[in-house]
């Protein structure tokens, strides 16, 4: 194997997150990393002045899902000429592994790997429902890693070790977290302030990420109620905030699911009914599932389900997330692809 790896995918955070695992353990095995990205979404203010990266390439790729015929034909015509840039670069740098983490970001670079001669493609699918570009690839791929997919080879997720490092085991419940993701959710953020009475009446603490756009909003309808609430709308210390809270209601995101996982924090979720694929809600499933999680389609919210699963036996629940995610997923799937190269 070439001591040097590409790493491409992204678009959104939770595509970013893996990424930023993978680069962190092949940094620590000192192999070089090149991340290819796209120049539209999350993926240049993640990576674009990473100094552990050897070399980062922005491309001008887009989505293909959701667009007209027109939009489509665009989009993979652009993707097929950006694709030829890929291999150009793996000329370059003897690329013979890369690794995606899906994502449209992904599209050029997976390409390429497929047509490159000798080329070993790995792939991470975060997702319960498997999306587009890693449906129609997988079947090219060295290997196929998933928490979902039954036969992968490690089934897990790569979770960073802050979330384990914070993680505990909740006796009772006295801090109820809310949380819409960085976008914010405006279902999530009217039923915390629906059910914000009866929880201050009842003695608990409320933590609340309301997302920028409604932050103000959401403020001002606490003081309102002259509530003293842990309330913002984006913070970088959201693992701290998951290790405070002791229950949490939120989006199902693969990411902040199995990070959840790595806390202990029992949760009840309320899936974006927009995302592709449903993925959301068969994420929360798998969980629901195995009776460690509760969830509720937006249309569906109500305070008795919610006061419900507050009563849960949140000791027994919270020891058996931490038991369902290995926090050395990501040292597991490098030794798998350093062994298989």
């Amino acid at each position: 194997m070439n001591n040097t790896v590409v790493i491409t995918g992204g678009g959104t955070g939770g595509h970013l997150k893996v990424a930023d695992a993978f680069i962190d353990e092949f940094i620590k095995r000192d192999i070089d990393v090149i991340f290819i990205g796209s120049s539209n979404g999350q993926d240049k203010s993640w990576f674009e002045n990473d100094n552990r990266l050897k070399e980062t390439f922005f491309l001008d790729t887009r989505g293909v899902v959701n667009k007209n015929k027109i939009g489509k034909v665009l989009s993979l015509s652009n993707i097929f000429l950006k694709m030829i840039k890929c291999l150009s670069i793996y000329a370059k740098y003897k690329i013979d592994t890369v690794i995606s983490v899906g994502g449209f970001s992904a599209a050029a670079g997976t390409f390429a790997a497929i047509a490159k001669p000798g080329c070993e493609l790995y792939i991470h699918e975060q997702n319960s429902k498997m999306g587009k570009l890693n449906e129609l690839t997988a079947k090219f791929a060295t290997e196929v890693f998933s928490s979902f997919i039954e036969d992968s080879k490690i089934k897990d997720y790569p979770v960073s070790q802050e979330f384990f490092d914070l993680g505990r085991i909740r006796k009772e419940i006295k801090t109820v977290a809310f949380f819409g993701g960085s976008q914010g959710a405006v279902a999530i953020n009217n039923f915390a302030l629906k059910v914000a009475p009866r929880l201050k009446e009842d003695g608990y603490r409320i933590i609340h990420q309301t997302g920028k756009n409604d932050f103000d909003r959401v403020s001002a309808e606490y003081d309102k109620l002259k509530m003293n609430v842990d309330v913002f709308g984006f913070s970088k210390e959201l693992p701290n905030k998951m290790k405070e809270a002791d229950f949490a209601v939120s989006r199902a995101g693969a990411s902040t699911l199995w990070e959840m996982c790595a806390t202990g924090l029992p949760s009840l979720f309320v899936p974006y009914k927009f995302a592709a694929g449903d993925h959301q809600y068969y994420n929360a499933k798998d969980l629901v599932d195995k009776n460690i999680a509760f969830m509720s389609r937006e249309k569906d919210l109500n305070e008795e389900m919610f006061f419900k699963a507050l009563d849960c036996d949140v000791e027994n629940i919270s020891i058996r997330l931490q038991n369902s995610i290995s926090s050395n997923a990501t040292s597991l799937m490098v030794d798998y692809i350093l062994d298989k190269s």
